[in-house]
Formats: C-alpha cells, structure tokens, sequence
C-alpha cells in the first residue's frame, strides 16, 4: 500500500484515514443493536473498544491485508466506515466491508461510499474480484449490492461463528470485467 492515505470524495461524503479522534462517532452505530444485528458483532460497550477497531484498520493498512475508510459528512461527522479486508495479492481479490449509522440509512450514502471504493479497488489496487459476505436475513444489504454491481454467487452453510451461532453467509462479487461492461 501507498505511504500516504488516499482521501477520496463523493457528492457527500470524504472518505478518509479513521483516527482515534472519530471513536466518539463510531460508538453511535457500534452501540446500536439494530445497526449490528447482521454485523457478527455484540455492541460496543467502551469508547475502548471503538479505539481498538480503528486500531485493526491501521494493523490491515499495515500488512497490506485490506484499507478501511471512514465515511465522514459535509458536517464532519463520521457516520461509518468502508473498505477491503483479506486481501490477497496474488489472486487479486479482496472482500468488501462496510457499516453505517441507522440514522443515515436509505439515503443512498453506502451506495456512493462503495461505488468510490470499487472504482479504488479495480484502478488502483488492480483487483480482479471484489467478494462480500451477507447473511441471508440481511436483504437491506443484498439489494445494495446488487446495486453496486455484485451478483449472489451462492451460499457458504455455517461459514462463520460470531455471536455466539454458526452463520450461513450468501457470497456476493463482482469483477473488473463486468464492471468494464457498465
């Protein structure tokens, strides 16, 4: 990864490095249940905890594994985050991940925030596949990504153990050539 940290904008939203300046932000959506409920996840309990998460971003940046942005408003408030994480190199795949606070949901605010994201995957890192994980009850989440380009591709029985219960995941992607097409 580059030294210095992309900043990137949309018509309403920079996205931007997370600094621990924004954990007062984060616990908005990292405490909100509902805002969780597909995240894999238990709400955060401590500012701590929030600070720690944006420490895992920095360890990703670090080790070439993944980049996460925060998504901050024309007000300078930050209202969630957006990025890649397993990154792998020599097949030229990343997942996507991404969170928004419940109070800017349907505003088409993580549509912008992936659509800059892709386009920083596929053009500057050189991806080849862009993946993500969603579960099955999360059809807020699947209808943005079929949005954003991504197809279901199929579905990963009991892939993952978070909060206390095995996870079906629907495996969604898209790839440079499809977008191409657009």
């Amino acid at each position: 990864m580059n030294t210095e940290f992309p900043v990137m904008t949309t018509s309403r939203l920079v996205l931007r490095r997370m600094v621990a300046s924004d954990s007062k932000d984060m616990m908005e959506y990292f405490t909100d249940e509902q805002a969780l409920k597909f995240y894999g996840l238990q709400p955060f309990e401590s500012e701590q905890e929030a600070l720690e998460e944006i420490g895992w971003y920095d360890q990703i940046l670090e080790t070439g594994e993944g980049i996460r942005w925060a998504l901050q408003t024309e007000e300078g408030r930050v209202i969630g985050s957006c990025g890649f994480l397993n990154r792998n190199q020599r097949h030229r795949r990343a997942e996507i991940g991404f969170e928004l606070s419940r109070s800017h949901w349907g505003q088409g605010l993580m549509l912008e925030a992936i659509a800059a994201v892709l386009d920083y995957g596929f053009r500057t890192l050189e991806l080849n596949r862009i993946q993500a994980l969603v579960e099955p009850g999360n059809a807020q989440c699947l209808r943005l990504l079929e949005k954003a380009g991504f197809r279901r591709e199929g579905l990963l029985t009991q892939y993952e153990y978070t909060v206390g219960k095995y996870d079906d995941l629907h495996l969604c992607a898209v790839v440079k050539s499809e977008v191409e097409k657009i």
